[in-house]
């Protein structure tokens, strides 16, 4: 996909002219390429997995993942709201390829909102909802268990490069990550994004589109809670000034996500908050930094909250910030 000859094996594939095809490199973060085409009745993005990651150190995953990723989107496509997942298009299972519908074209990351400071709730709320709609949903389709049960690829994109990577630099911690890995893998009860960012989330005015599937899984949803959480967080290290405003966004988020559950999950925030200071903390000293926090003196406060949250986990995702900021 970021070949010169891209755009013709894609002209190929949809039977058309290449004179007529306009394409857009996405970038694809540090996993795949990607790319976006539009033509005559068109407008897809083509995604290809890599095998190295695009990082300093050594960081090697399987590419079939993306086998997996277009399946599960066609699987929630008839669960979730209308737009939540792209519809898949294509697929070429050689190559490691596949296309898929875009966002409408005033969609973007939330990311991109939430970065420069523009906090709104709206999003959090929809954030919740969405994670809450396909946790629910994992109870109503049992043959999902077998489906995704392979946790080869969250090992690979996740455990290892996040929690096992950060231990081996911080041992007076790593007992306490071994503890979290050994109970994230027993804890088998949903379906699980793996990534579930605002930078994979799609907002527009009315709307949210989850991508990036590639590390779903059948595993312990309160990765994929604590996992946002921490991206507010990030953003809060960012711009400490508005820490208040990404600590309402939590709180949106966690109070829409636990009212649109299903029953049972007591467990669920506590479980959450015992992952939110390891990921904290990987985001600076393991394989993916936060691209964005880049002073020492950010990247020592961002170390010492997270030590904190480590061995006294905060009651609630908002508790998080009064306990970092106030």
């Amino acid at each position: 996909m970021d070949s010169p000859q891209a755009k013709d094996w894609i002209a190929a594939r949809l039977a058309l002219d290449p004179a007529c095809l306009q394409m857009e490199s996405l970038g694809g973060g540090v996993s795949n390429h990607v790319v976006l085409v539009n033509g005559p009745s068109i407008r897809w993005v083509f995604k290809q997995a890599l095998g190295q990651l695009r990082v300093e150190q050594e960081w090697l995953c399987r590419q079939d993942r993306i086998f997996r990723e277009c399946q599960v989107m066609r699987d929630l496509a008839g669960c979730l709201p209308p737009g939540s997942v792209p519809g898949i298009r294509l697929e070429d299972r050689e190559n490691y390829v596949f296309a898929m519908e875009a966002a409408p074209a005033d969609a973007q990351p939330w990311k991109a909102q939430l970065l420069p400071g523009e906090v709104r709730l709206e999003h959090a709320v929809r954030a919740g909802r969405l994670l809450g709609a396909w946790i629910g949903e994992s109870a109503k389709h049992p043959e999902w268990r077998s489906d995704y049960g392979d946790q080869t690829v969250f090992g690979e994109l996740r455990v290892d490069p996040y929690y096992r990577t950060t231990a081996a630099r911080h041992p007076e911690l790593a007992a306490h990550f071994a503890a979290l890995i050994e109970e994230c893998g027993q804890r088998r009860v949903s379906l699980v994004h793996g990534d579930f960012s605002p930078k994979n989330l799609l907002v527009t005015d009315d709307a949210m589109m989850a991508i990036d599937w590639e590390v779903v899984h059948w595993g312990d949803p309160s990765f994929d809670a604590a996992f946002l959480t921490n991206h507010l967080l990030l953003k809060a290290f960012h711009r400490p000034a508005q820490w208040r405003d990404y600590s309402a966004a939590a709180a949106a988020f966690w109070k829409t996500l636990l009212a649109t559950m299903p029953p049972g999950y007591d467990w669920f925030e506590p479980a959450a908050m015992r992952h939110l200071g390891c990921l904290l903390l990987a985001r600076i000293d393991g394989k993916s930094p936060a691209e964005y926090l880049t002073t020492t003196t950010v990247k020592e406060n961002v170390r010492t909250a997270a030590a904190r949250l480590i061995l006294t986990p905060p009651a609630t995702g908002t508790d998080s910030f009064e306990r970092v900021f106030s």
